[in-house]
């Protein structure tokens, strides 16, 4: 078997074994994936409350705001169930937990992202699934862009929090930071990018670019805006690239905690 052969095999099988653990306690992985569909449906009520009052805000209807909701949702809970750790590196950092992942002969990065995953962010992938199958357009080009949308946010919020958990190996605990720029970034990912101007629009394809995931509703699953589609893709691409170089070059820094344990 080729490299890349067998490290998608162990990828595959590192996911088969945290949905395994999950689902030891059935009633309890069940109820935490849907009391997120729940508290995700309630955010919806609201949405559609409002559009009841106005159909139409800033050139978005209700149907572009599901599918935003749709694209968000999905996209946070596949890059939490694939890659759990991208939101908890910063303690692993901080207390040097990083020991076990650093003497196996995988890619440690790659390592470290797949070995935990959110239960409950199954429930935020489920919803999104659930809102492309009532608002979504299900023909073959419909559903090929919702997938490609759904990588591409993924991507992004994966190695943008990987960028902020690693803060961690430079300016040490940095759990707070990381927690505050991920509910940041998921609130405004949340949120019809044309509802903000000047500054606060800049900052949404800047600093944090949770434009790229809120907009796609308008710039690609309505009609495809080919600027935007290239400078989201270039986004996920340069994201990808720095959490990389980020996390490398800290590892330099890092501190063993000199811990004797295995892999959760």
């Amino acid at each position: 078997m080729s490299t890349a052969g067998k490290l998608l095999r162990f990828v595959l099988t590192c996911w088969k074994l945290n949905l395994a653990g999950a689902m030891e306690y059935r009633m309890s992985f069940l109820l935490t994936a849907g009391m997120m569909v729940v508290n995700n449906v309630v955010w919806i009520f609201y949405w559609g409350v409002y559009f009841t009052k106005f159909p139409i805000v800033n050139g978005w209807q209700l149907q572009d705001v599901m599918m935003m909701w749709a694209i968000g949702a999905g996209g946070f809970g596949l890059s939490a169930v694939l890659f759990g750790n991208s939101y908890a590196m910063a303690g692993m950092i901080a207390n040097g937990q990083l020991d076990v992942y650093l003497t196996q002969p995988k890619p440690v990065l790659l390592h470290v992202l797949i070995s935990r995953m959110s239960v409950s962010a199954i429930g935020d992938v489920v919803f999104g699934l659930m809102l492309y199958a009532i608002f979504g357009d299900h023909t073959f080009s419909g559903l090929l862009k919702f997938g490609f949308g759904l990588t591409l946010a993924t991507v992004i919020f994966v190695f943008f929090n990987v960028i902020a958990q690693t803060l961690a190996f430079y300016i040490g605990n940095a759990e707070g930071i990381g927690q505050q720029v991920f509910i940041g970034f998921v609130t405004f990912s949340t949120y019809p990018t044309d509802i903000f101007k000047g500054i606060g629009r800049l900052v949404l394809f800047t600093v944090i670019p949770a434009g790229f995931i809120s907009y796609m509703p308008i710039g690609l699953l309505r009609e495809v805006k080919w600027p935007f589609l290239a400078g989201a893709t270039g986004v996920g691409g340069l994201l990808t690239a720095l959490g990389i170089l980020f996390f490398y070059r800290g590892l330099r820094k890092y501190s063993s905690g000199n811990m004797m344990t295995m892999r959760s």
